[in-house]
């Protein structure tokens, strides 16, 4: 019997798309529905504008890449019919699939995919190392991308295959065309699926539907964001339901197929459903992150961001976040995944899952605090990013400093870690994260170690060192040689601390058993069936 809070929360999550003429709960039971509660919200729809894991996730339903990455994490074709390189890697010719199709009906032509990569390049990190290499970008007709490179450039395909937050989405050039730090005005995809913004409802639904027009590539093994991308639904729901017993009762009894999130108290009930299955499905793990303010007092000083660094427990944070399994979790974490090739234990003593934090008060006053309050930004409605919060309120309070802890909806959240003024103005001192392995697998994607000031990522480190490493690491002629950088780079993170890295978790997602086709990583639509 469903409980009368949980009712009335699934109530509300579906009365919005009911009085819009939406499909009953009956109809989820069809081939033709798919329900799916993600971890928060969409509070932006342009995937280049923000670096949020949801947006990425919704901008995979919506838009086409030209290149993906397949299970072993290697570039394919995807938009693209293929590509060749001359013998230096300087001059790079990417040639369009036919028959490629936005969602306003309009071919997919070459001006689009170099206004998109273009735009793309001006906001993320890796894109920013790629244009900076780039002598001339072009379309010297409607089926070809001439890439003309200032020395040579191997991962020019690995950069157009990033499929972490700010993935290269192909749109029309007009929107292309919007400048990076706003958004673009309307959504005109190119991927399987169309956003239906008539049908979704602000804080409960999102609504999405087949776009029939989209021609899938033919052939090529489907892994991760590469391979034939086959919608096998007519509709996908998102159904914003904060409510973990809600979320959880819904799953039990039917009403939705797909449970991005579960918290850790409610996987031992789900595991036991006979109609529920639970699974590790992106094996890169999630890296959380206690990101600092740059531009204010006192975390422009970086030995205070080493104190709190050498103050972090990453065993409490996993705990909190993500249970007590150590099967879900790992500590001594750096700043790549473990297990990955560029992950090492340079600089790990810095840390411990038993700090002194007596000795932190000293080391603080030491470092010349002064009393500044420090802002810190909890998501109400993000569970694992609430309870790194909560600790990390908790934590800056007992070595000494002047907390004031903010707990706002993560759309409340996400406006206000844009914002550059300082703390009495409406800004922040710190706040939370969580990347995705694939995010941070090596030093061209991370954005958090990008260390350009004003131009970085949130937080806006100014790290001309970290910023010359990661260039390094671009330029490194092997594995072996990028793998050395890659260790120099983490000994200078360690230094400067761009941010604390709080372990690595591995969250289950649950979903019915009569899915089947999820593909690998992180949640994505296509190929997924009801058997």
């Amino acid at each position: 019997m469903i409980g009368r809070r949980r009712a009335l929360a699934m109530a509300g999550a579906l009365a919005g798309g009911a009085a819009l003429g939406a499909p009953s709960i009956v109809a989820a039971q069809t081939q033709r529905v798919l329900r799916f509660i993600p971890q928060t919200d969409i509070t932006s729809f342009d995937p280049v504008f923000s670096s949020t894991q949801v947006t990425r996730n919704y901008a995979y339903l919506v838009y086409d890449t030209l290149f993906g990455l397949d299970k072993n994490l290697l570039p394919q074709p995807q938009m693209a019919e293929g590509f060749t390189a001359d013998a230096e890697q300087k001059r790079w010719t990417i040639t369009l699939r036919p028959g490629l199709v936005f969602h306003d009906g309009t071919p997919v032509l070459a001006k689009d995919c170099v206004a998109s990569i273009q735009r793309w390049g001006a906001r993320d990190s890796f894109g920013k190392l790629l244009m900076g290499a780039t002598d001339e970008l072009s379309a010297p007709d409607d089926k070809t991308i001439l890439f003309r490179m200032k020395k040579p450039f191997p991962l020019l395909p690995f950069g157009l295959a990033k499929s972490t937050a700010n993935m290269v989405a192909i749109m029309p050039e007009r929107l292309a065309k919007t400048p990076p730090h706003q958004q673009v005005p309307e959504v005109i995809g190119s991927g399987p699926y169309k956003l239906l913004r008539n049908e979704s409802v602000v804080g409960a639904r999102v609504v999405f539907a087949k776009y029939d027009g989209y021609k899938p590539r033919e052939g090529g093994e489907l892994g991760w964001t590469a391979g034939r991308k086959l919608a096998h639904f007519d509709r996908v729901e998102w159904l914003i339901i904060t409510d973990a017993a809600t979320a959880a009762g819904a799953l039990q009894n039917g009403e939705v197929d797909w449970w991005e999130t579960p918290t850790p108290d409610y996987l031992s009930l789900l595991t036991r459903h006979r109609n529920v299955a639970v699974s590790i499905n992106d094996t890169s793990g999630g890296l959380p992150i206690m990101r600092f303010n740059f531009l204010n007092a006192p975390f422009d000083n970086p030995e205070i961001r080493r104190i709190v660094l050498r103050a972090t427990s990453q065993l409490e944070f996993m705990h909190a976040m993500a249970g007590t399994d150590p099967a879900l979790y790992r500590t001594n974490v750096g700043f790549f995944p473990p297990g990955t090739p560029f992950a090492s234990d340079v600089g790990l003593g810095n840390m411990s899952d038993t700090p002194d934090l007596e000795k932190a008060k000293r080391e603080l006053l030491a470092a010349g605090y002064k009393g500044e309050r420090v802002v810190v930004l909890g998501p109400a409605d993000r569970a694992s990013v609430k309870a790194a919060s909560d600790v990390a309120a908790d934590l800056l309070t007992r070595i000494g400093f002047n907390v004031d802890y903010q707990v706002a909806d993560w759309g409340t959240v996400s406006a206000r870690v844009v914002k550059k003024e300082p703390p009495d103005q409406g800004g922040w001192s710190v706040y939370f994260g969580i990347w995705s392995g694939l995010s941070v697998i090596n030093p061209a994607v991370h954005q958090s170690l990008q260390g350009t000031g004003s131009d970085a990522w949130t937080g806006w480190p100014n790290l001309p060192e970290l910023e010359r490493l990661r260039q390094s690491w671009l330029d490194a002629p092997d594995l072996a040689a990028q793998q050395q950088v890659a260790r120099a780079v983490q000994e200078q993170a360690f230094k400067d601390v761009p941010y604390v890295p709080l372990g690595q978790f591995f969250a289950p997602i649950a979903y019915r058993k009569d899915l089947t086709g999820i593909v690998q990583g992180f949640p994505v639509f296509w190929n997924v069936k009801r058997a």
